[in-house]
């Protein structure tokens, strides 16, 4: 069987265009992304032409990161924003906004507000690509807009909207700390995670009592919560981790070399 390396461009091309599953998709577009040729990128861009849904999509996931560094990325950024214009397509959208979440690093006002324009619609993908084309940008629409979907009735969209704001971006304000402090109790378990995480690396004094709870019932998903408790440096948390691993080698509700680990470092930097 020949590899996807020894195809031919028009046959991957055809090959994504009958393509029934997602076995062999994404192998297709980033043999296609690396390959960096001139009629790739030409017939990616005709492809986003098309009145066809999925062939559009096609073209915007070549394109979205096309090139080792990226190539034509002006011109790609304009095709993708000049689409969002007109589309409808919902599944279009989102992957127009995926893409340009690869490529955000100097977004114009303009194009960031076009963006966050997205953040109510009744799609759940549409909203959780809107967050992931914010993420790490420092403007003030659209960190505004992370904290308006880190409230968002979908879980996914708030945990990936609280991770944005809590560790994507180094501004730190009341406006952020306060969205931080209102997953703090989030029933979904990774936005309370990504909540304490974001307030921990504003050195909020006040998620210290957070932590000692969270290391009191900690479990098999902790490790999250003990990258936490290294990062704020309290020494407080000597004695409450000697304690956990002694309480841990009956319950055994967590990997002990994890509560070692933090425990070593945290010694260390006394």
């Amino acid at each position: 069987m020949n590899k996807i390396s020894e195809f031919s461009n028009d046959k991957i091309f055809l090959r994504l265009l009958k393509n029934k599953t997602s076995k062999n998709y994404w192998k297709y577009i980033i043999e296609l992304r690396k390959r960096k040729t001139e009629d790739i990128f030409l017939k990616s861009i005709e492809f986003t032409k098309s009145n066809i849904s999925n062939e559009k999509i096609i073209g915007i996931n070549i394109l979205a990161q096309f090139g080792y560094p990226r190539l034509h990325l002006k011109e790609i950024l304009r095709v993708f924003f000049r689409l969002l214009k007109s589309e409808t397509d919902k599944n279009v959208i989102s992957s127009l906004l995926y893409a340009i979440g690869h490529n955000n690093k100097n977004l114009t006002e303009k194009q960031i507000e076009i963006i966050c324009s997205y953040k109510d619609h009744k799609s759940v993908n549409i909203r959780h690509s809107v967050v992931s084309s914010l993420l790490t940008i420092e403007k003030n629409e659209a960190v505004n807009t992370l904290i308006k979907l880190s409230k968002d009735k979908d879980s996914d969209v708030r945990d990936w909207a609280t991770f944005g704001l809590g560790t994507q971006i180094e501004l730190d304000n009341e406006l952020i700390r306060n969205a931080l402090w209102e997953r703090i109790n989030d029933k979904d378990e990774g936005t309370r995670f990504e909540a304490i995480s974001g307030l921990v690396k504003r050195k909020d004094n006040r998620i210290k009592e957070v932590l000692k709870t969270e290391l009191e019932n900690i479990d098999e998903f902790g490790s999250l919560i003990l990258e936490s408790i290294e990062e704020f440096n309290d020494v407080d948390f000597i004695e409450l981790i000697e304690k956990q691993i002694i309480k841990n080698k009956k319950t055994k509700k967590v990997n002990e070399q994890w509560l070692i680990n933090t425990l070593e470092k945290l010694k260390q930097s006394v």
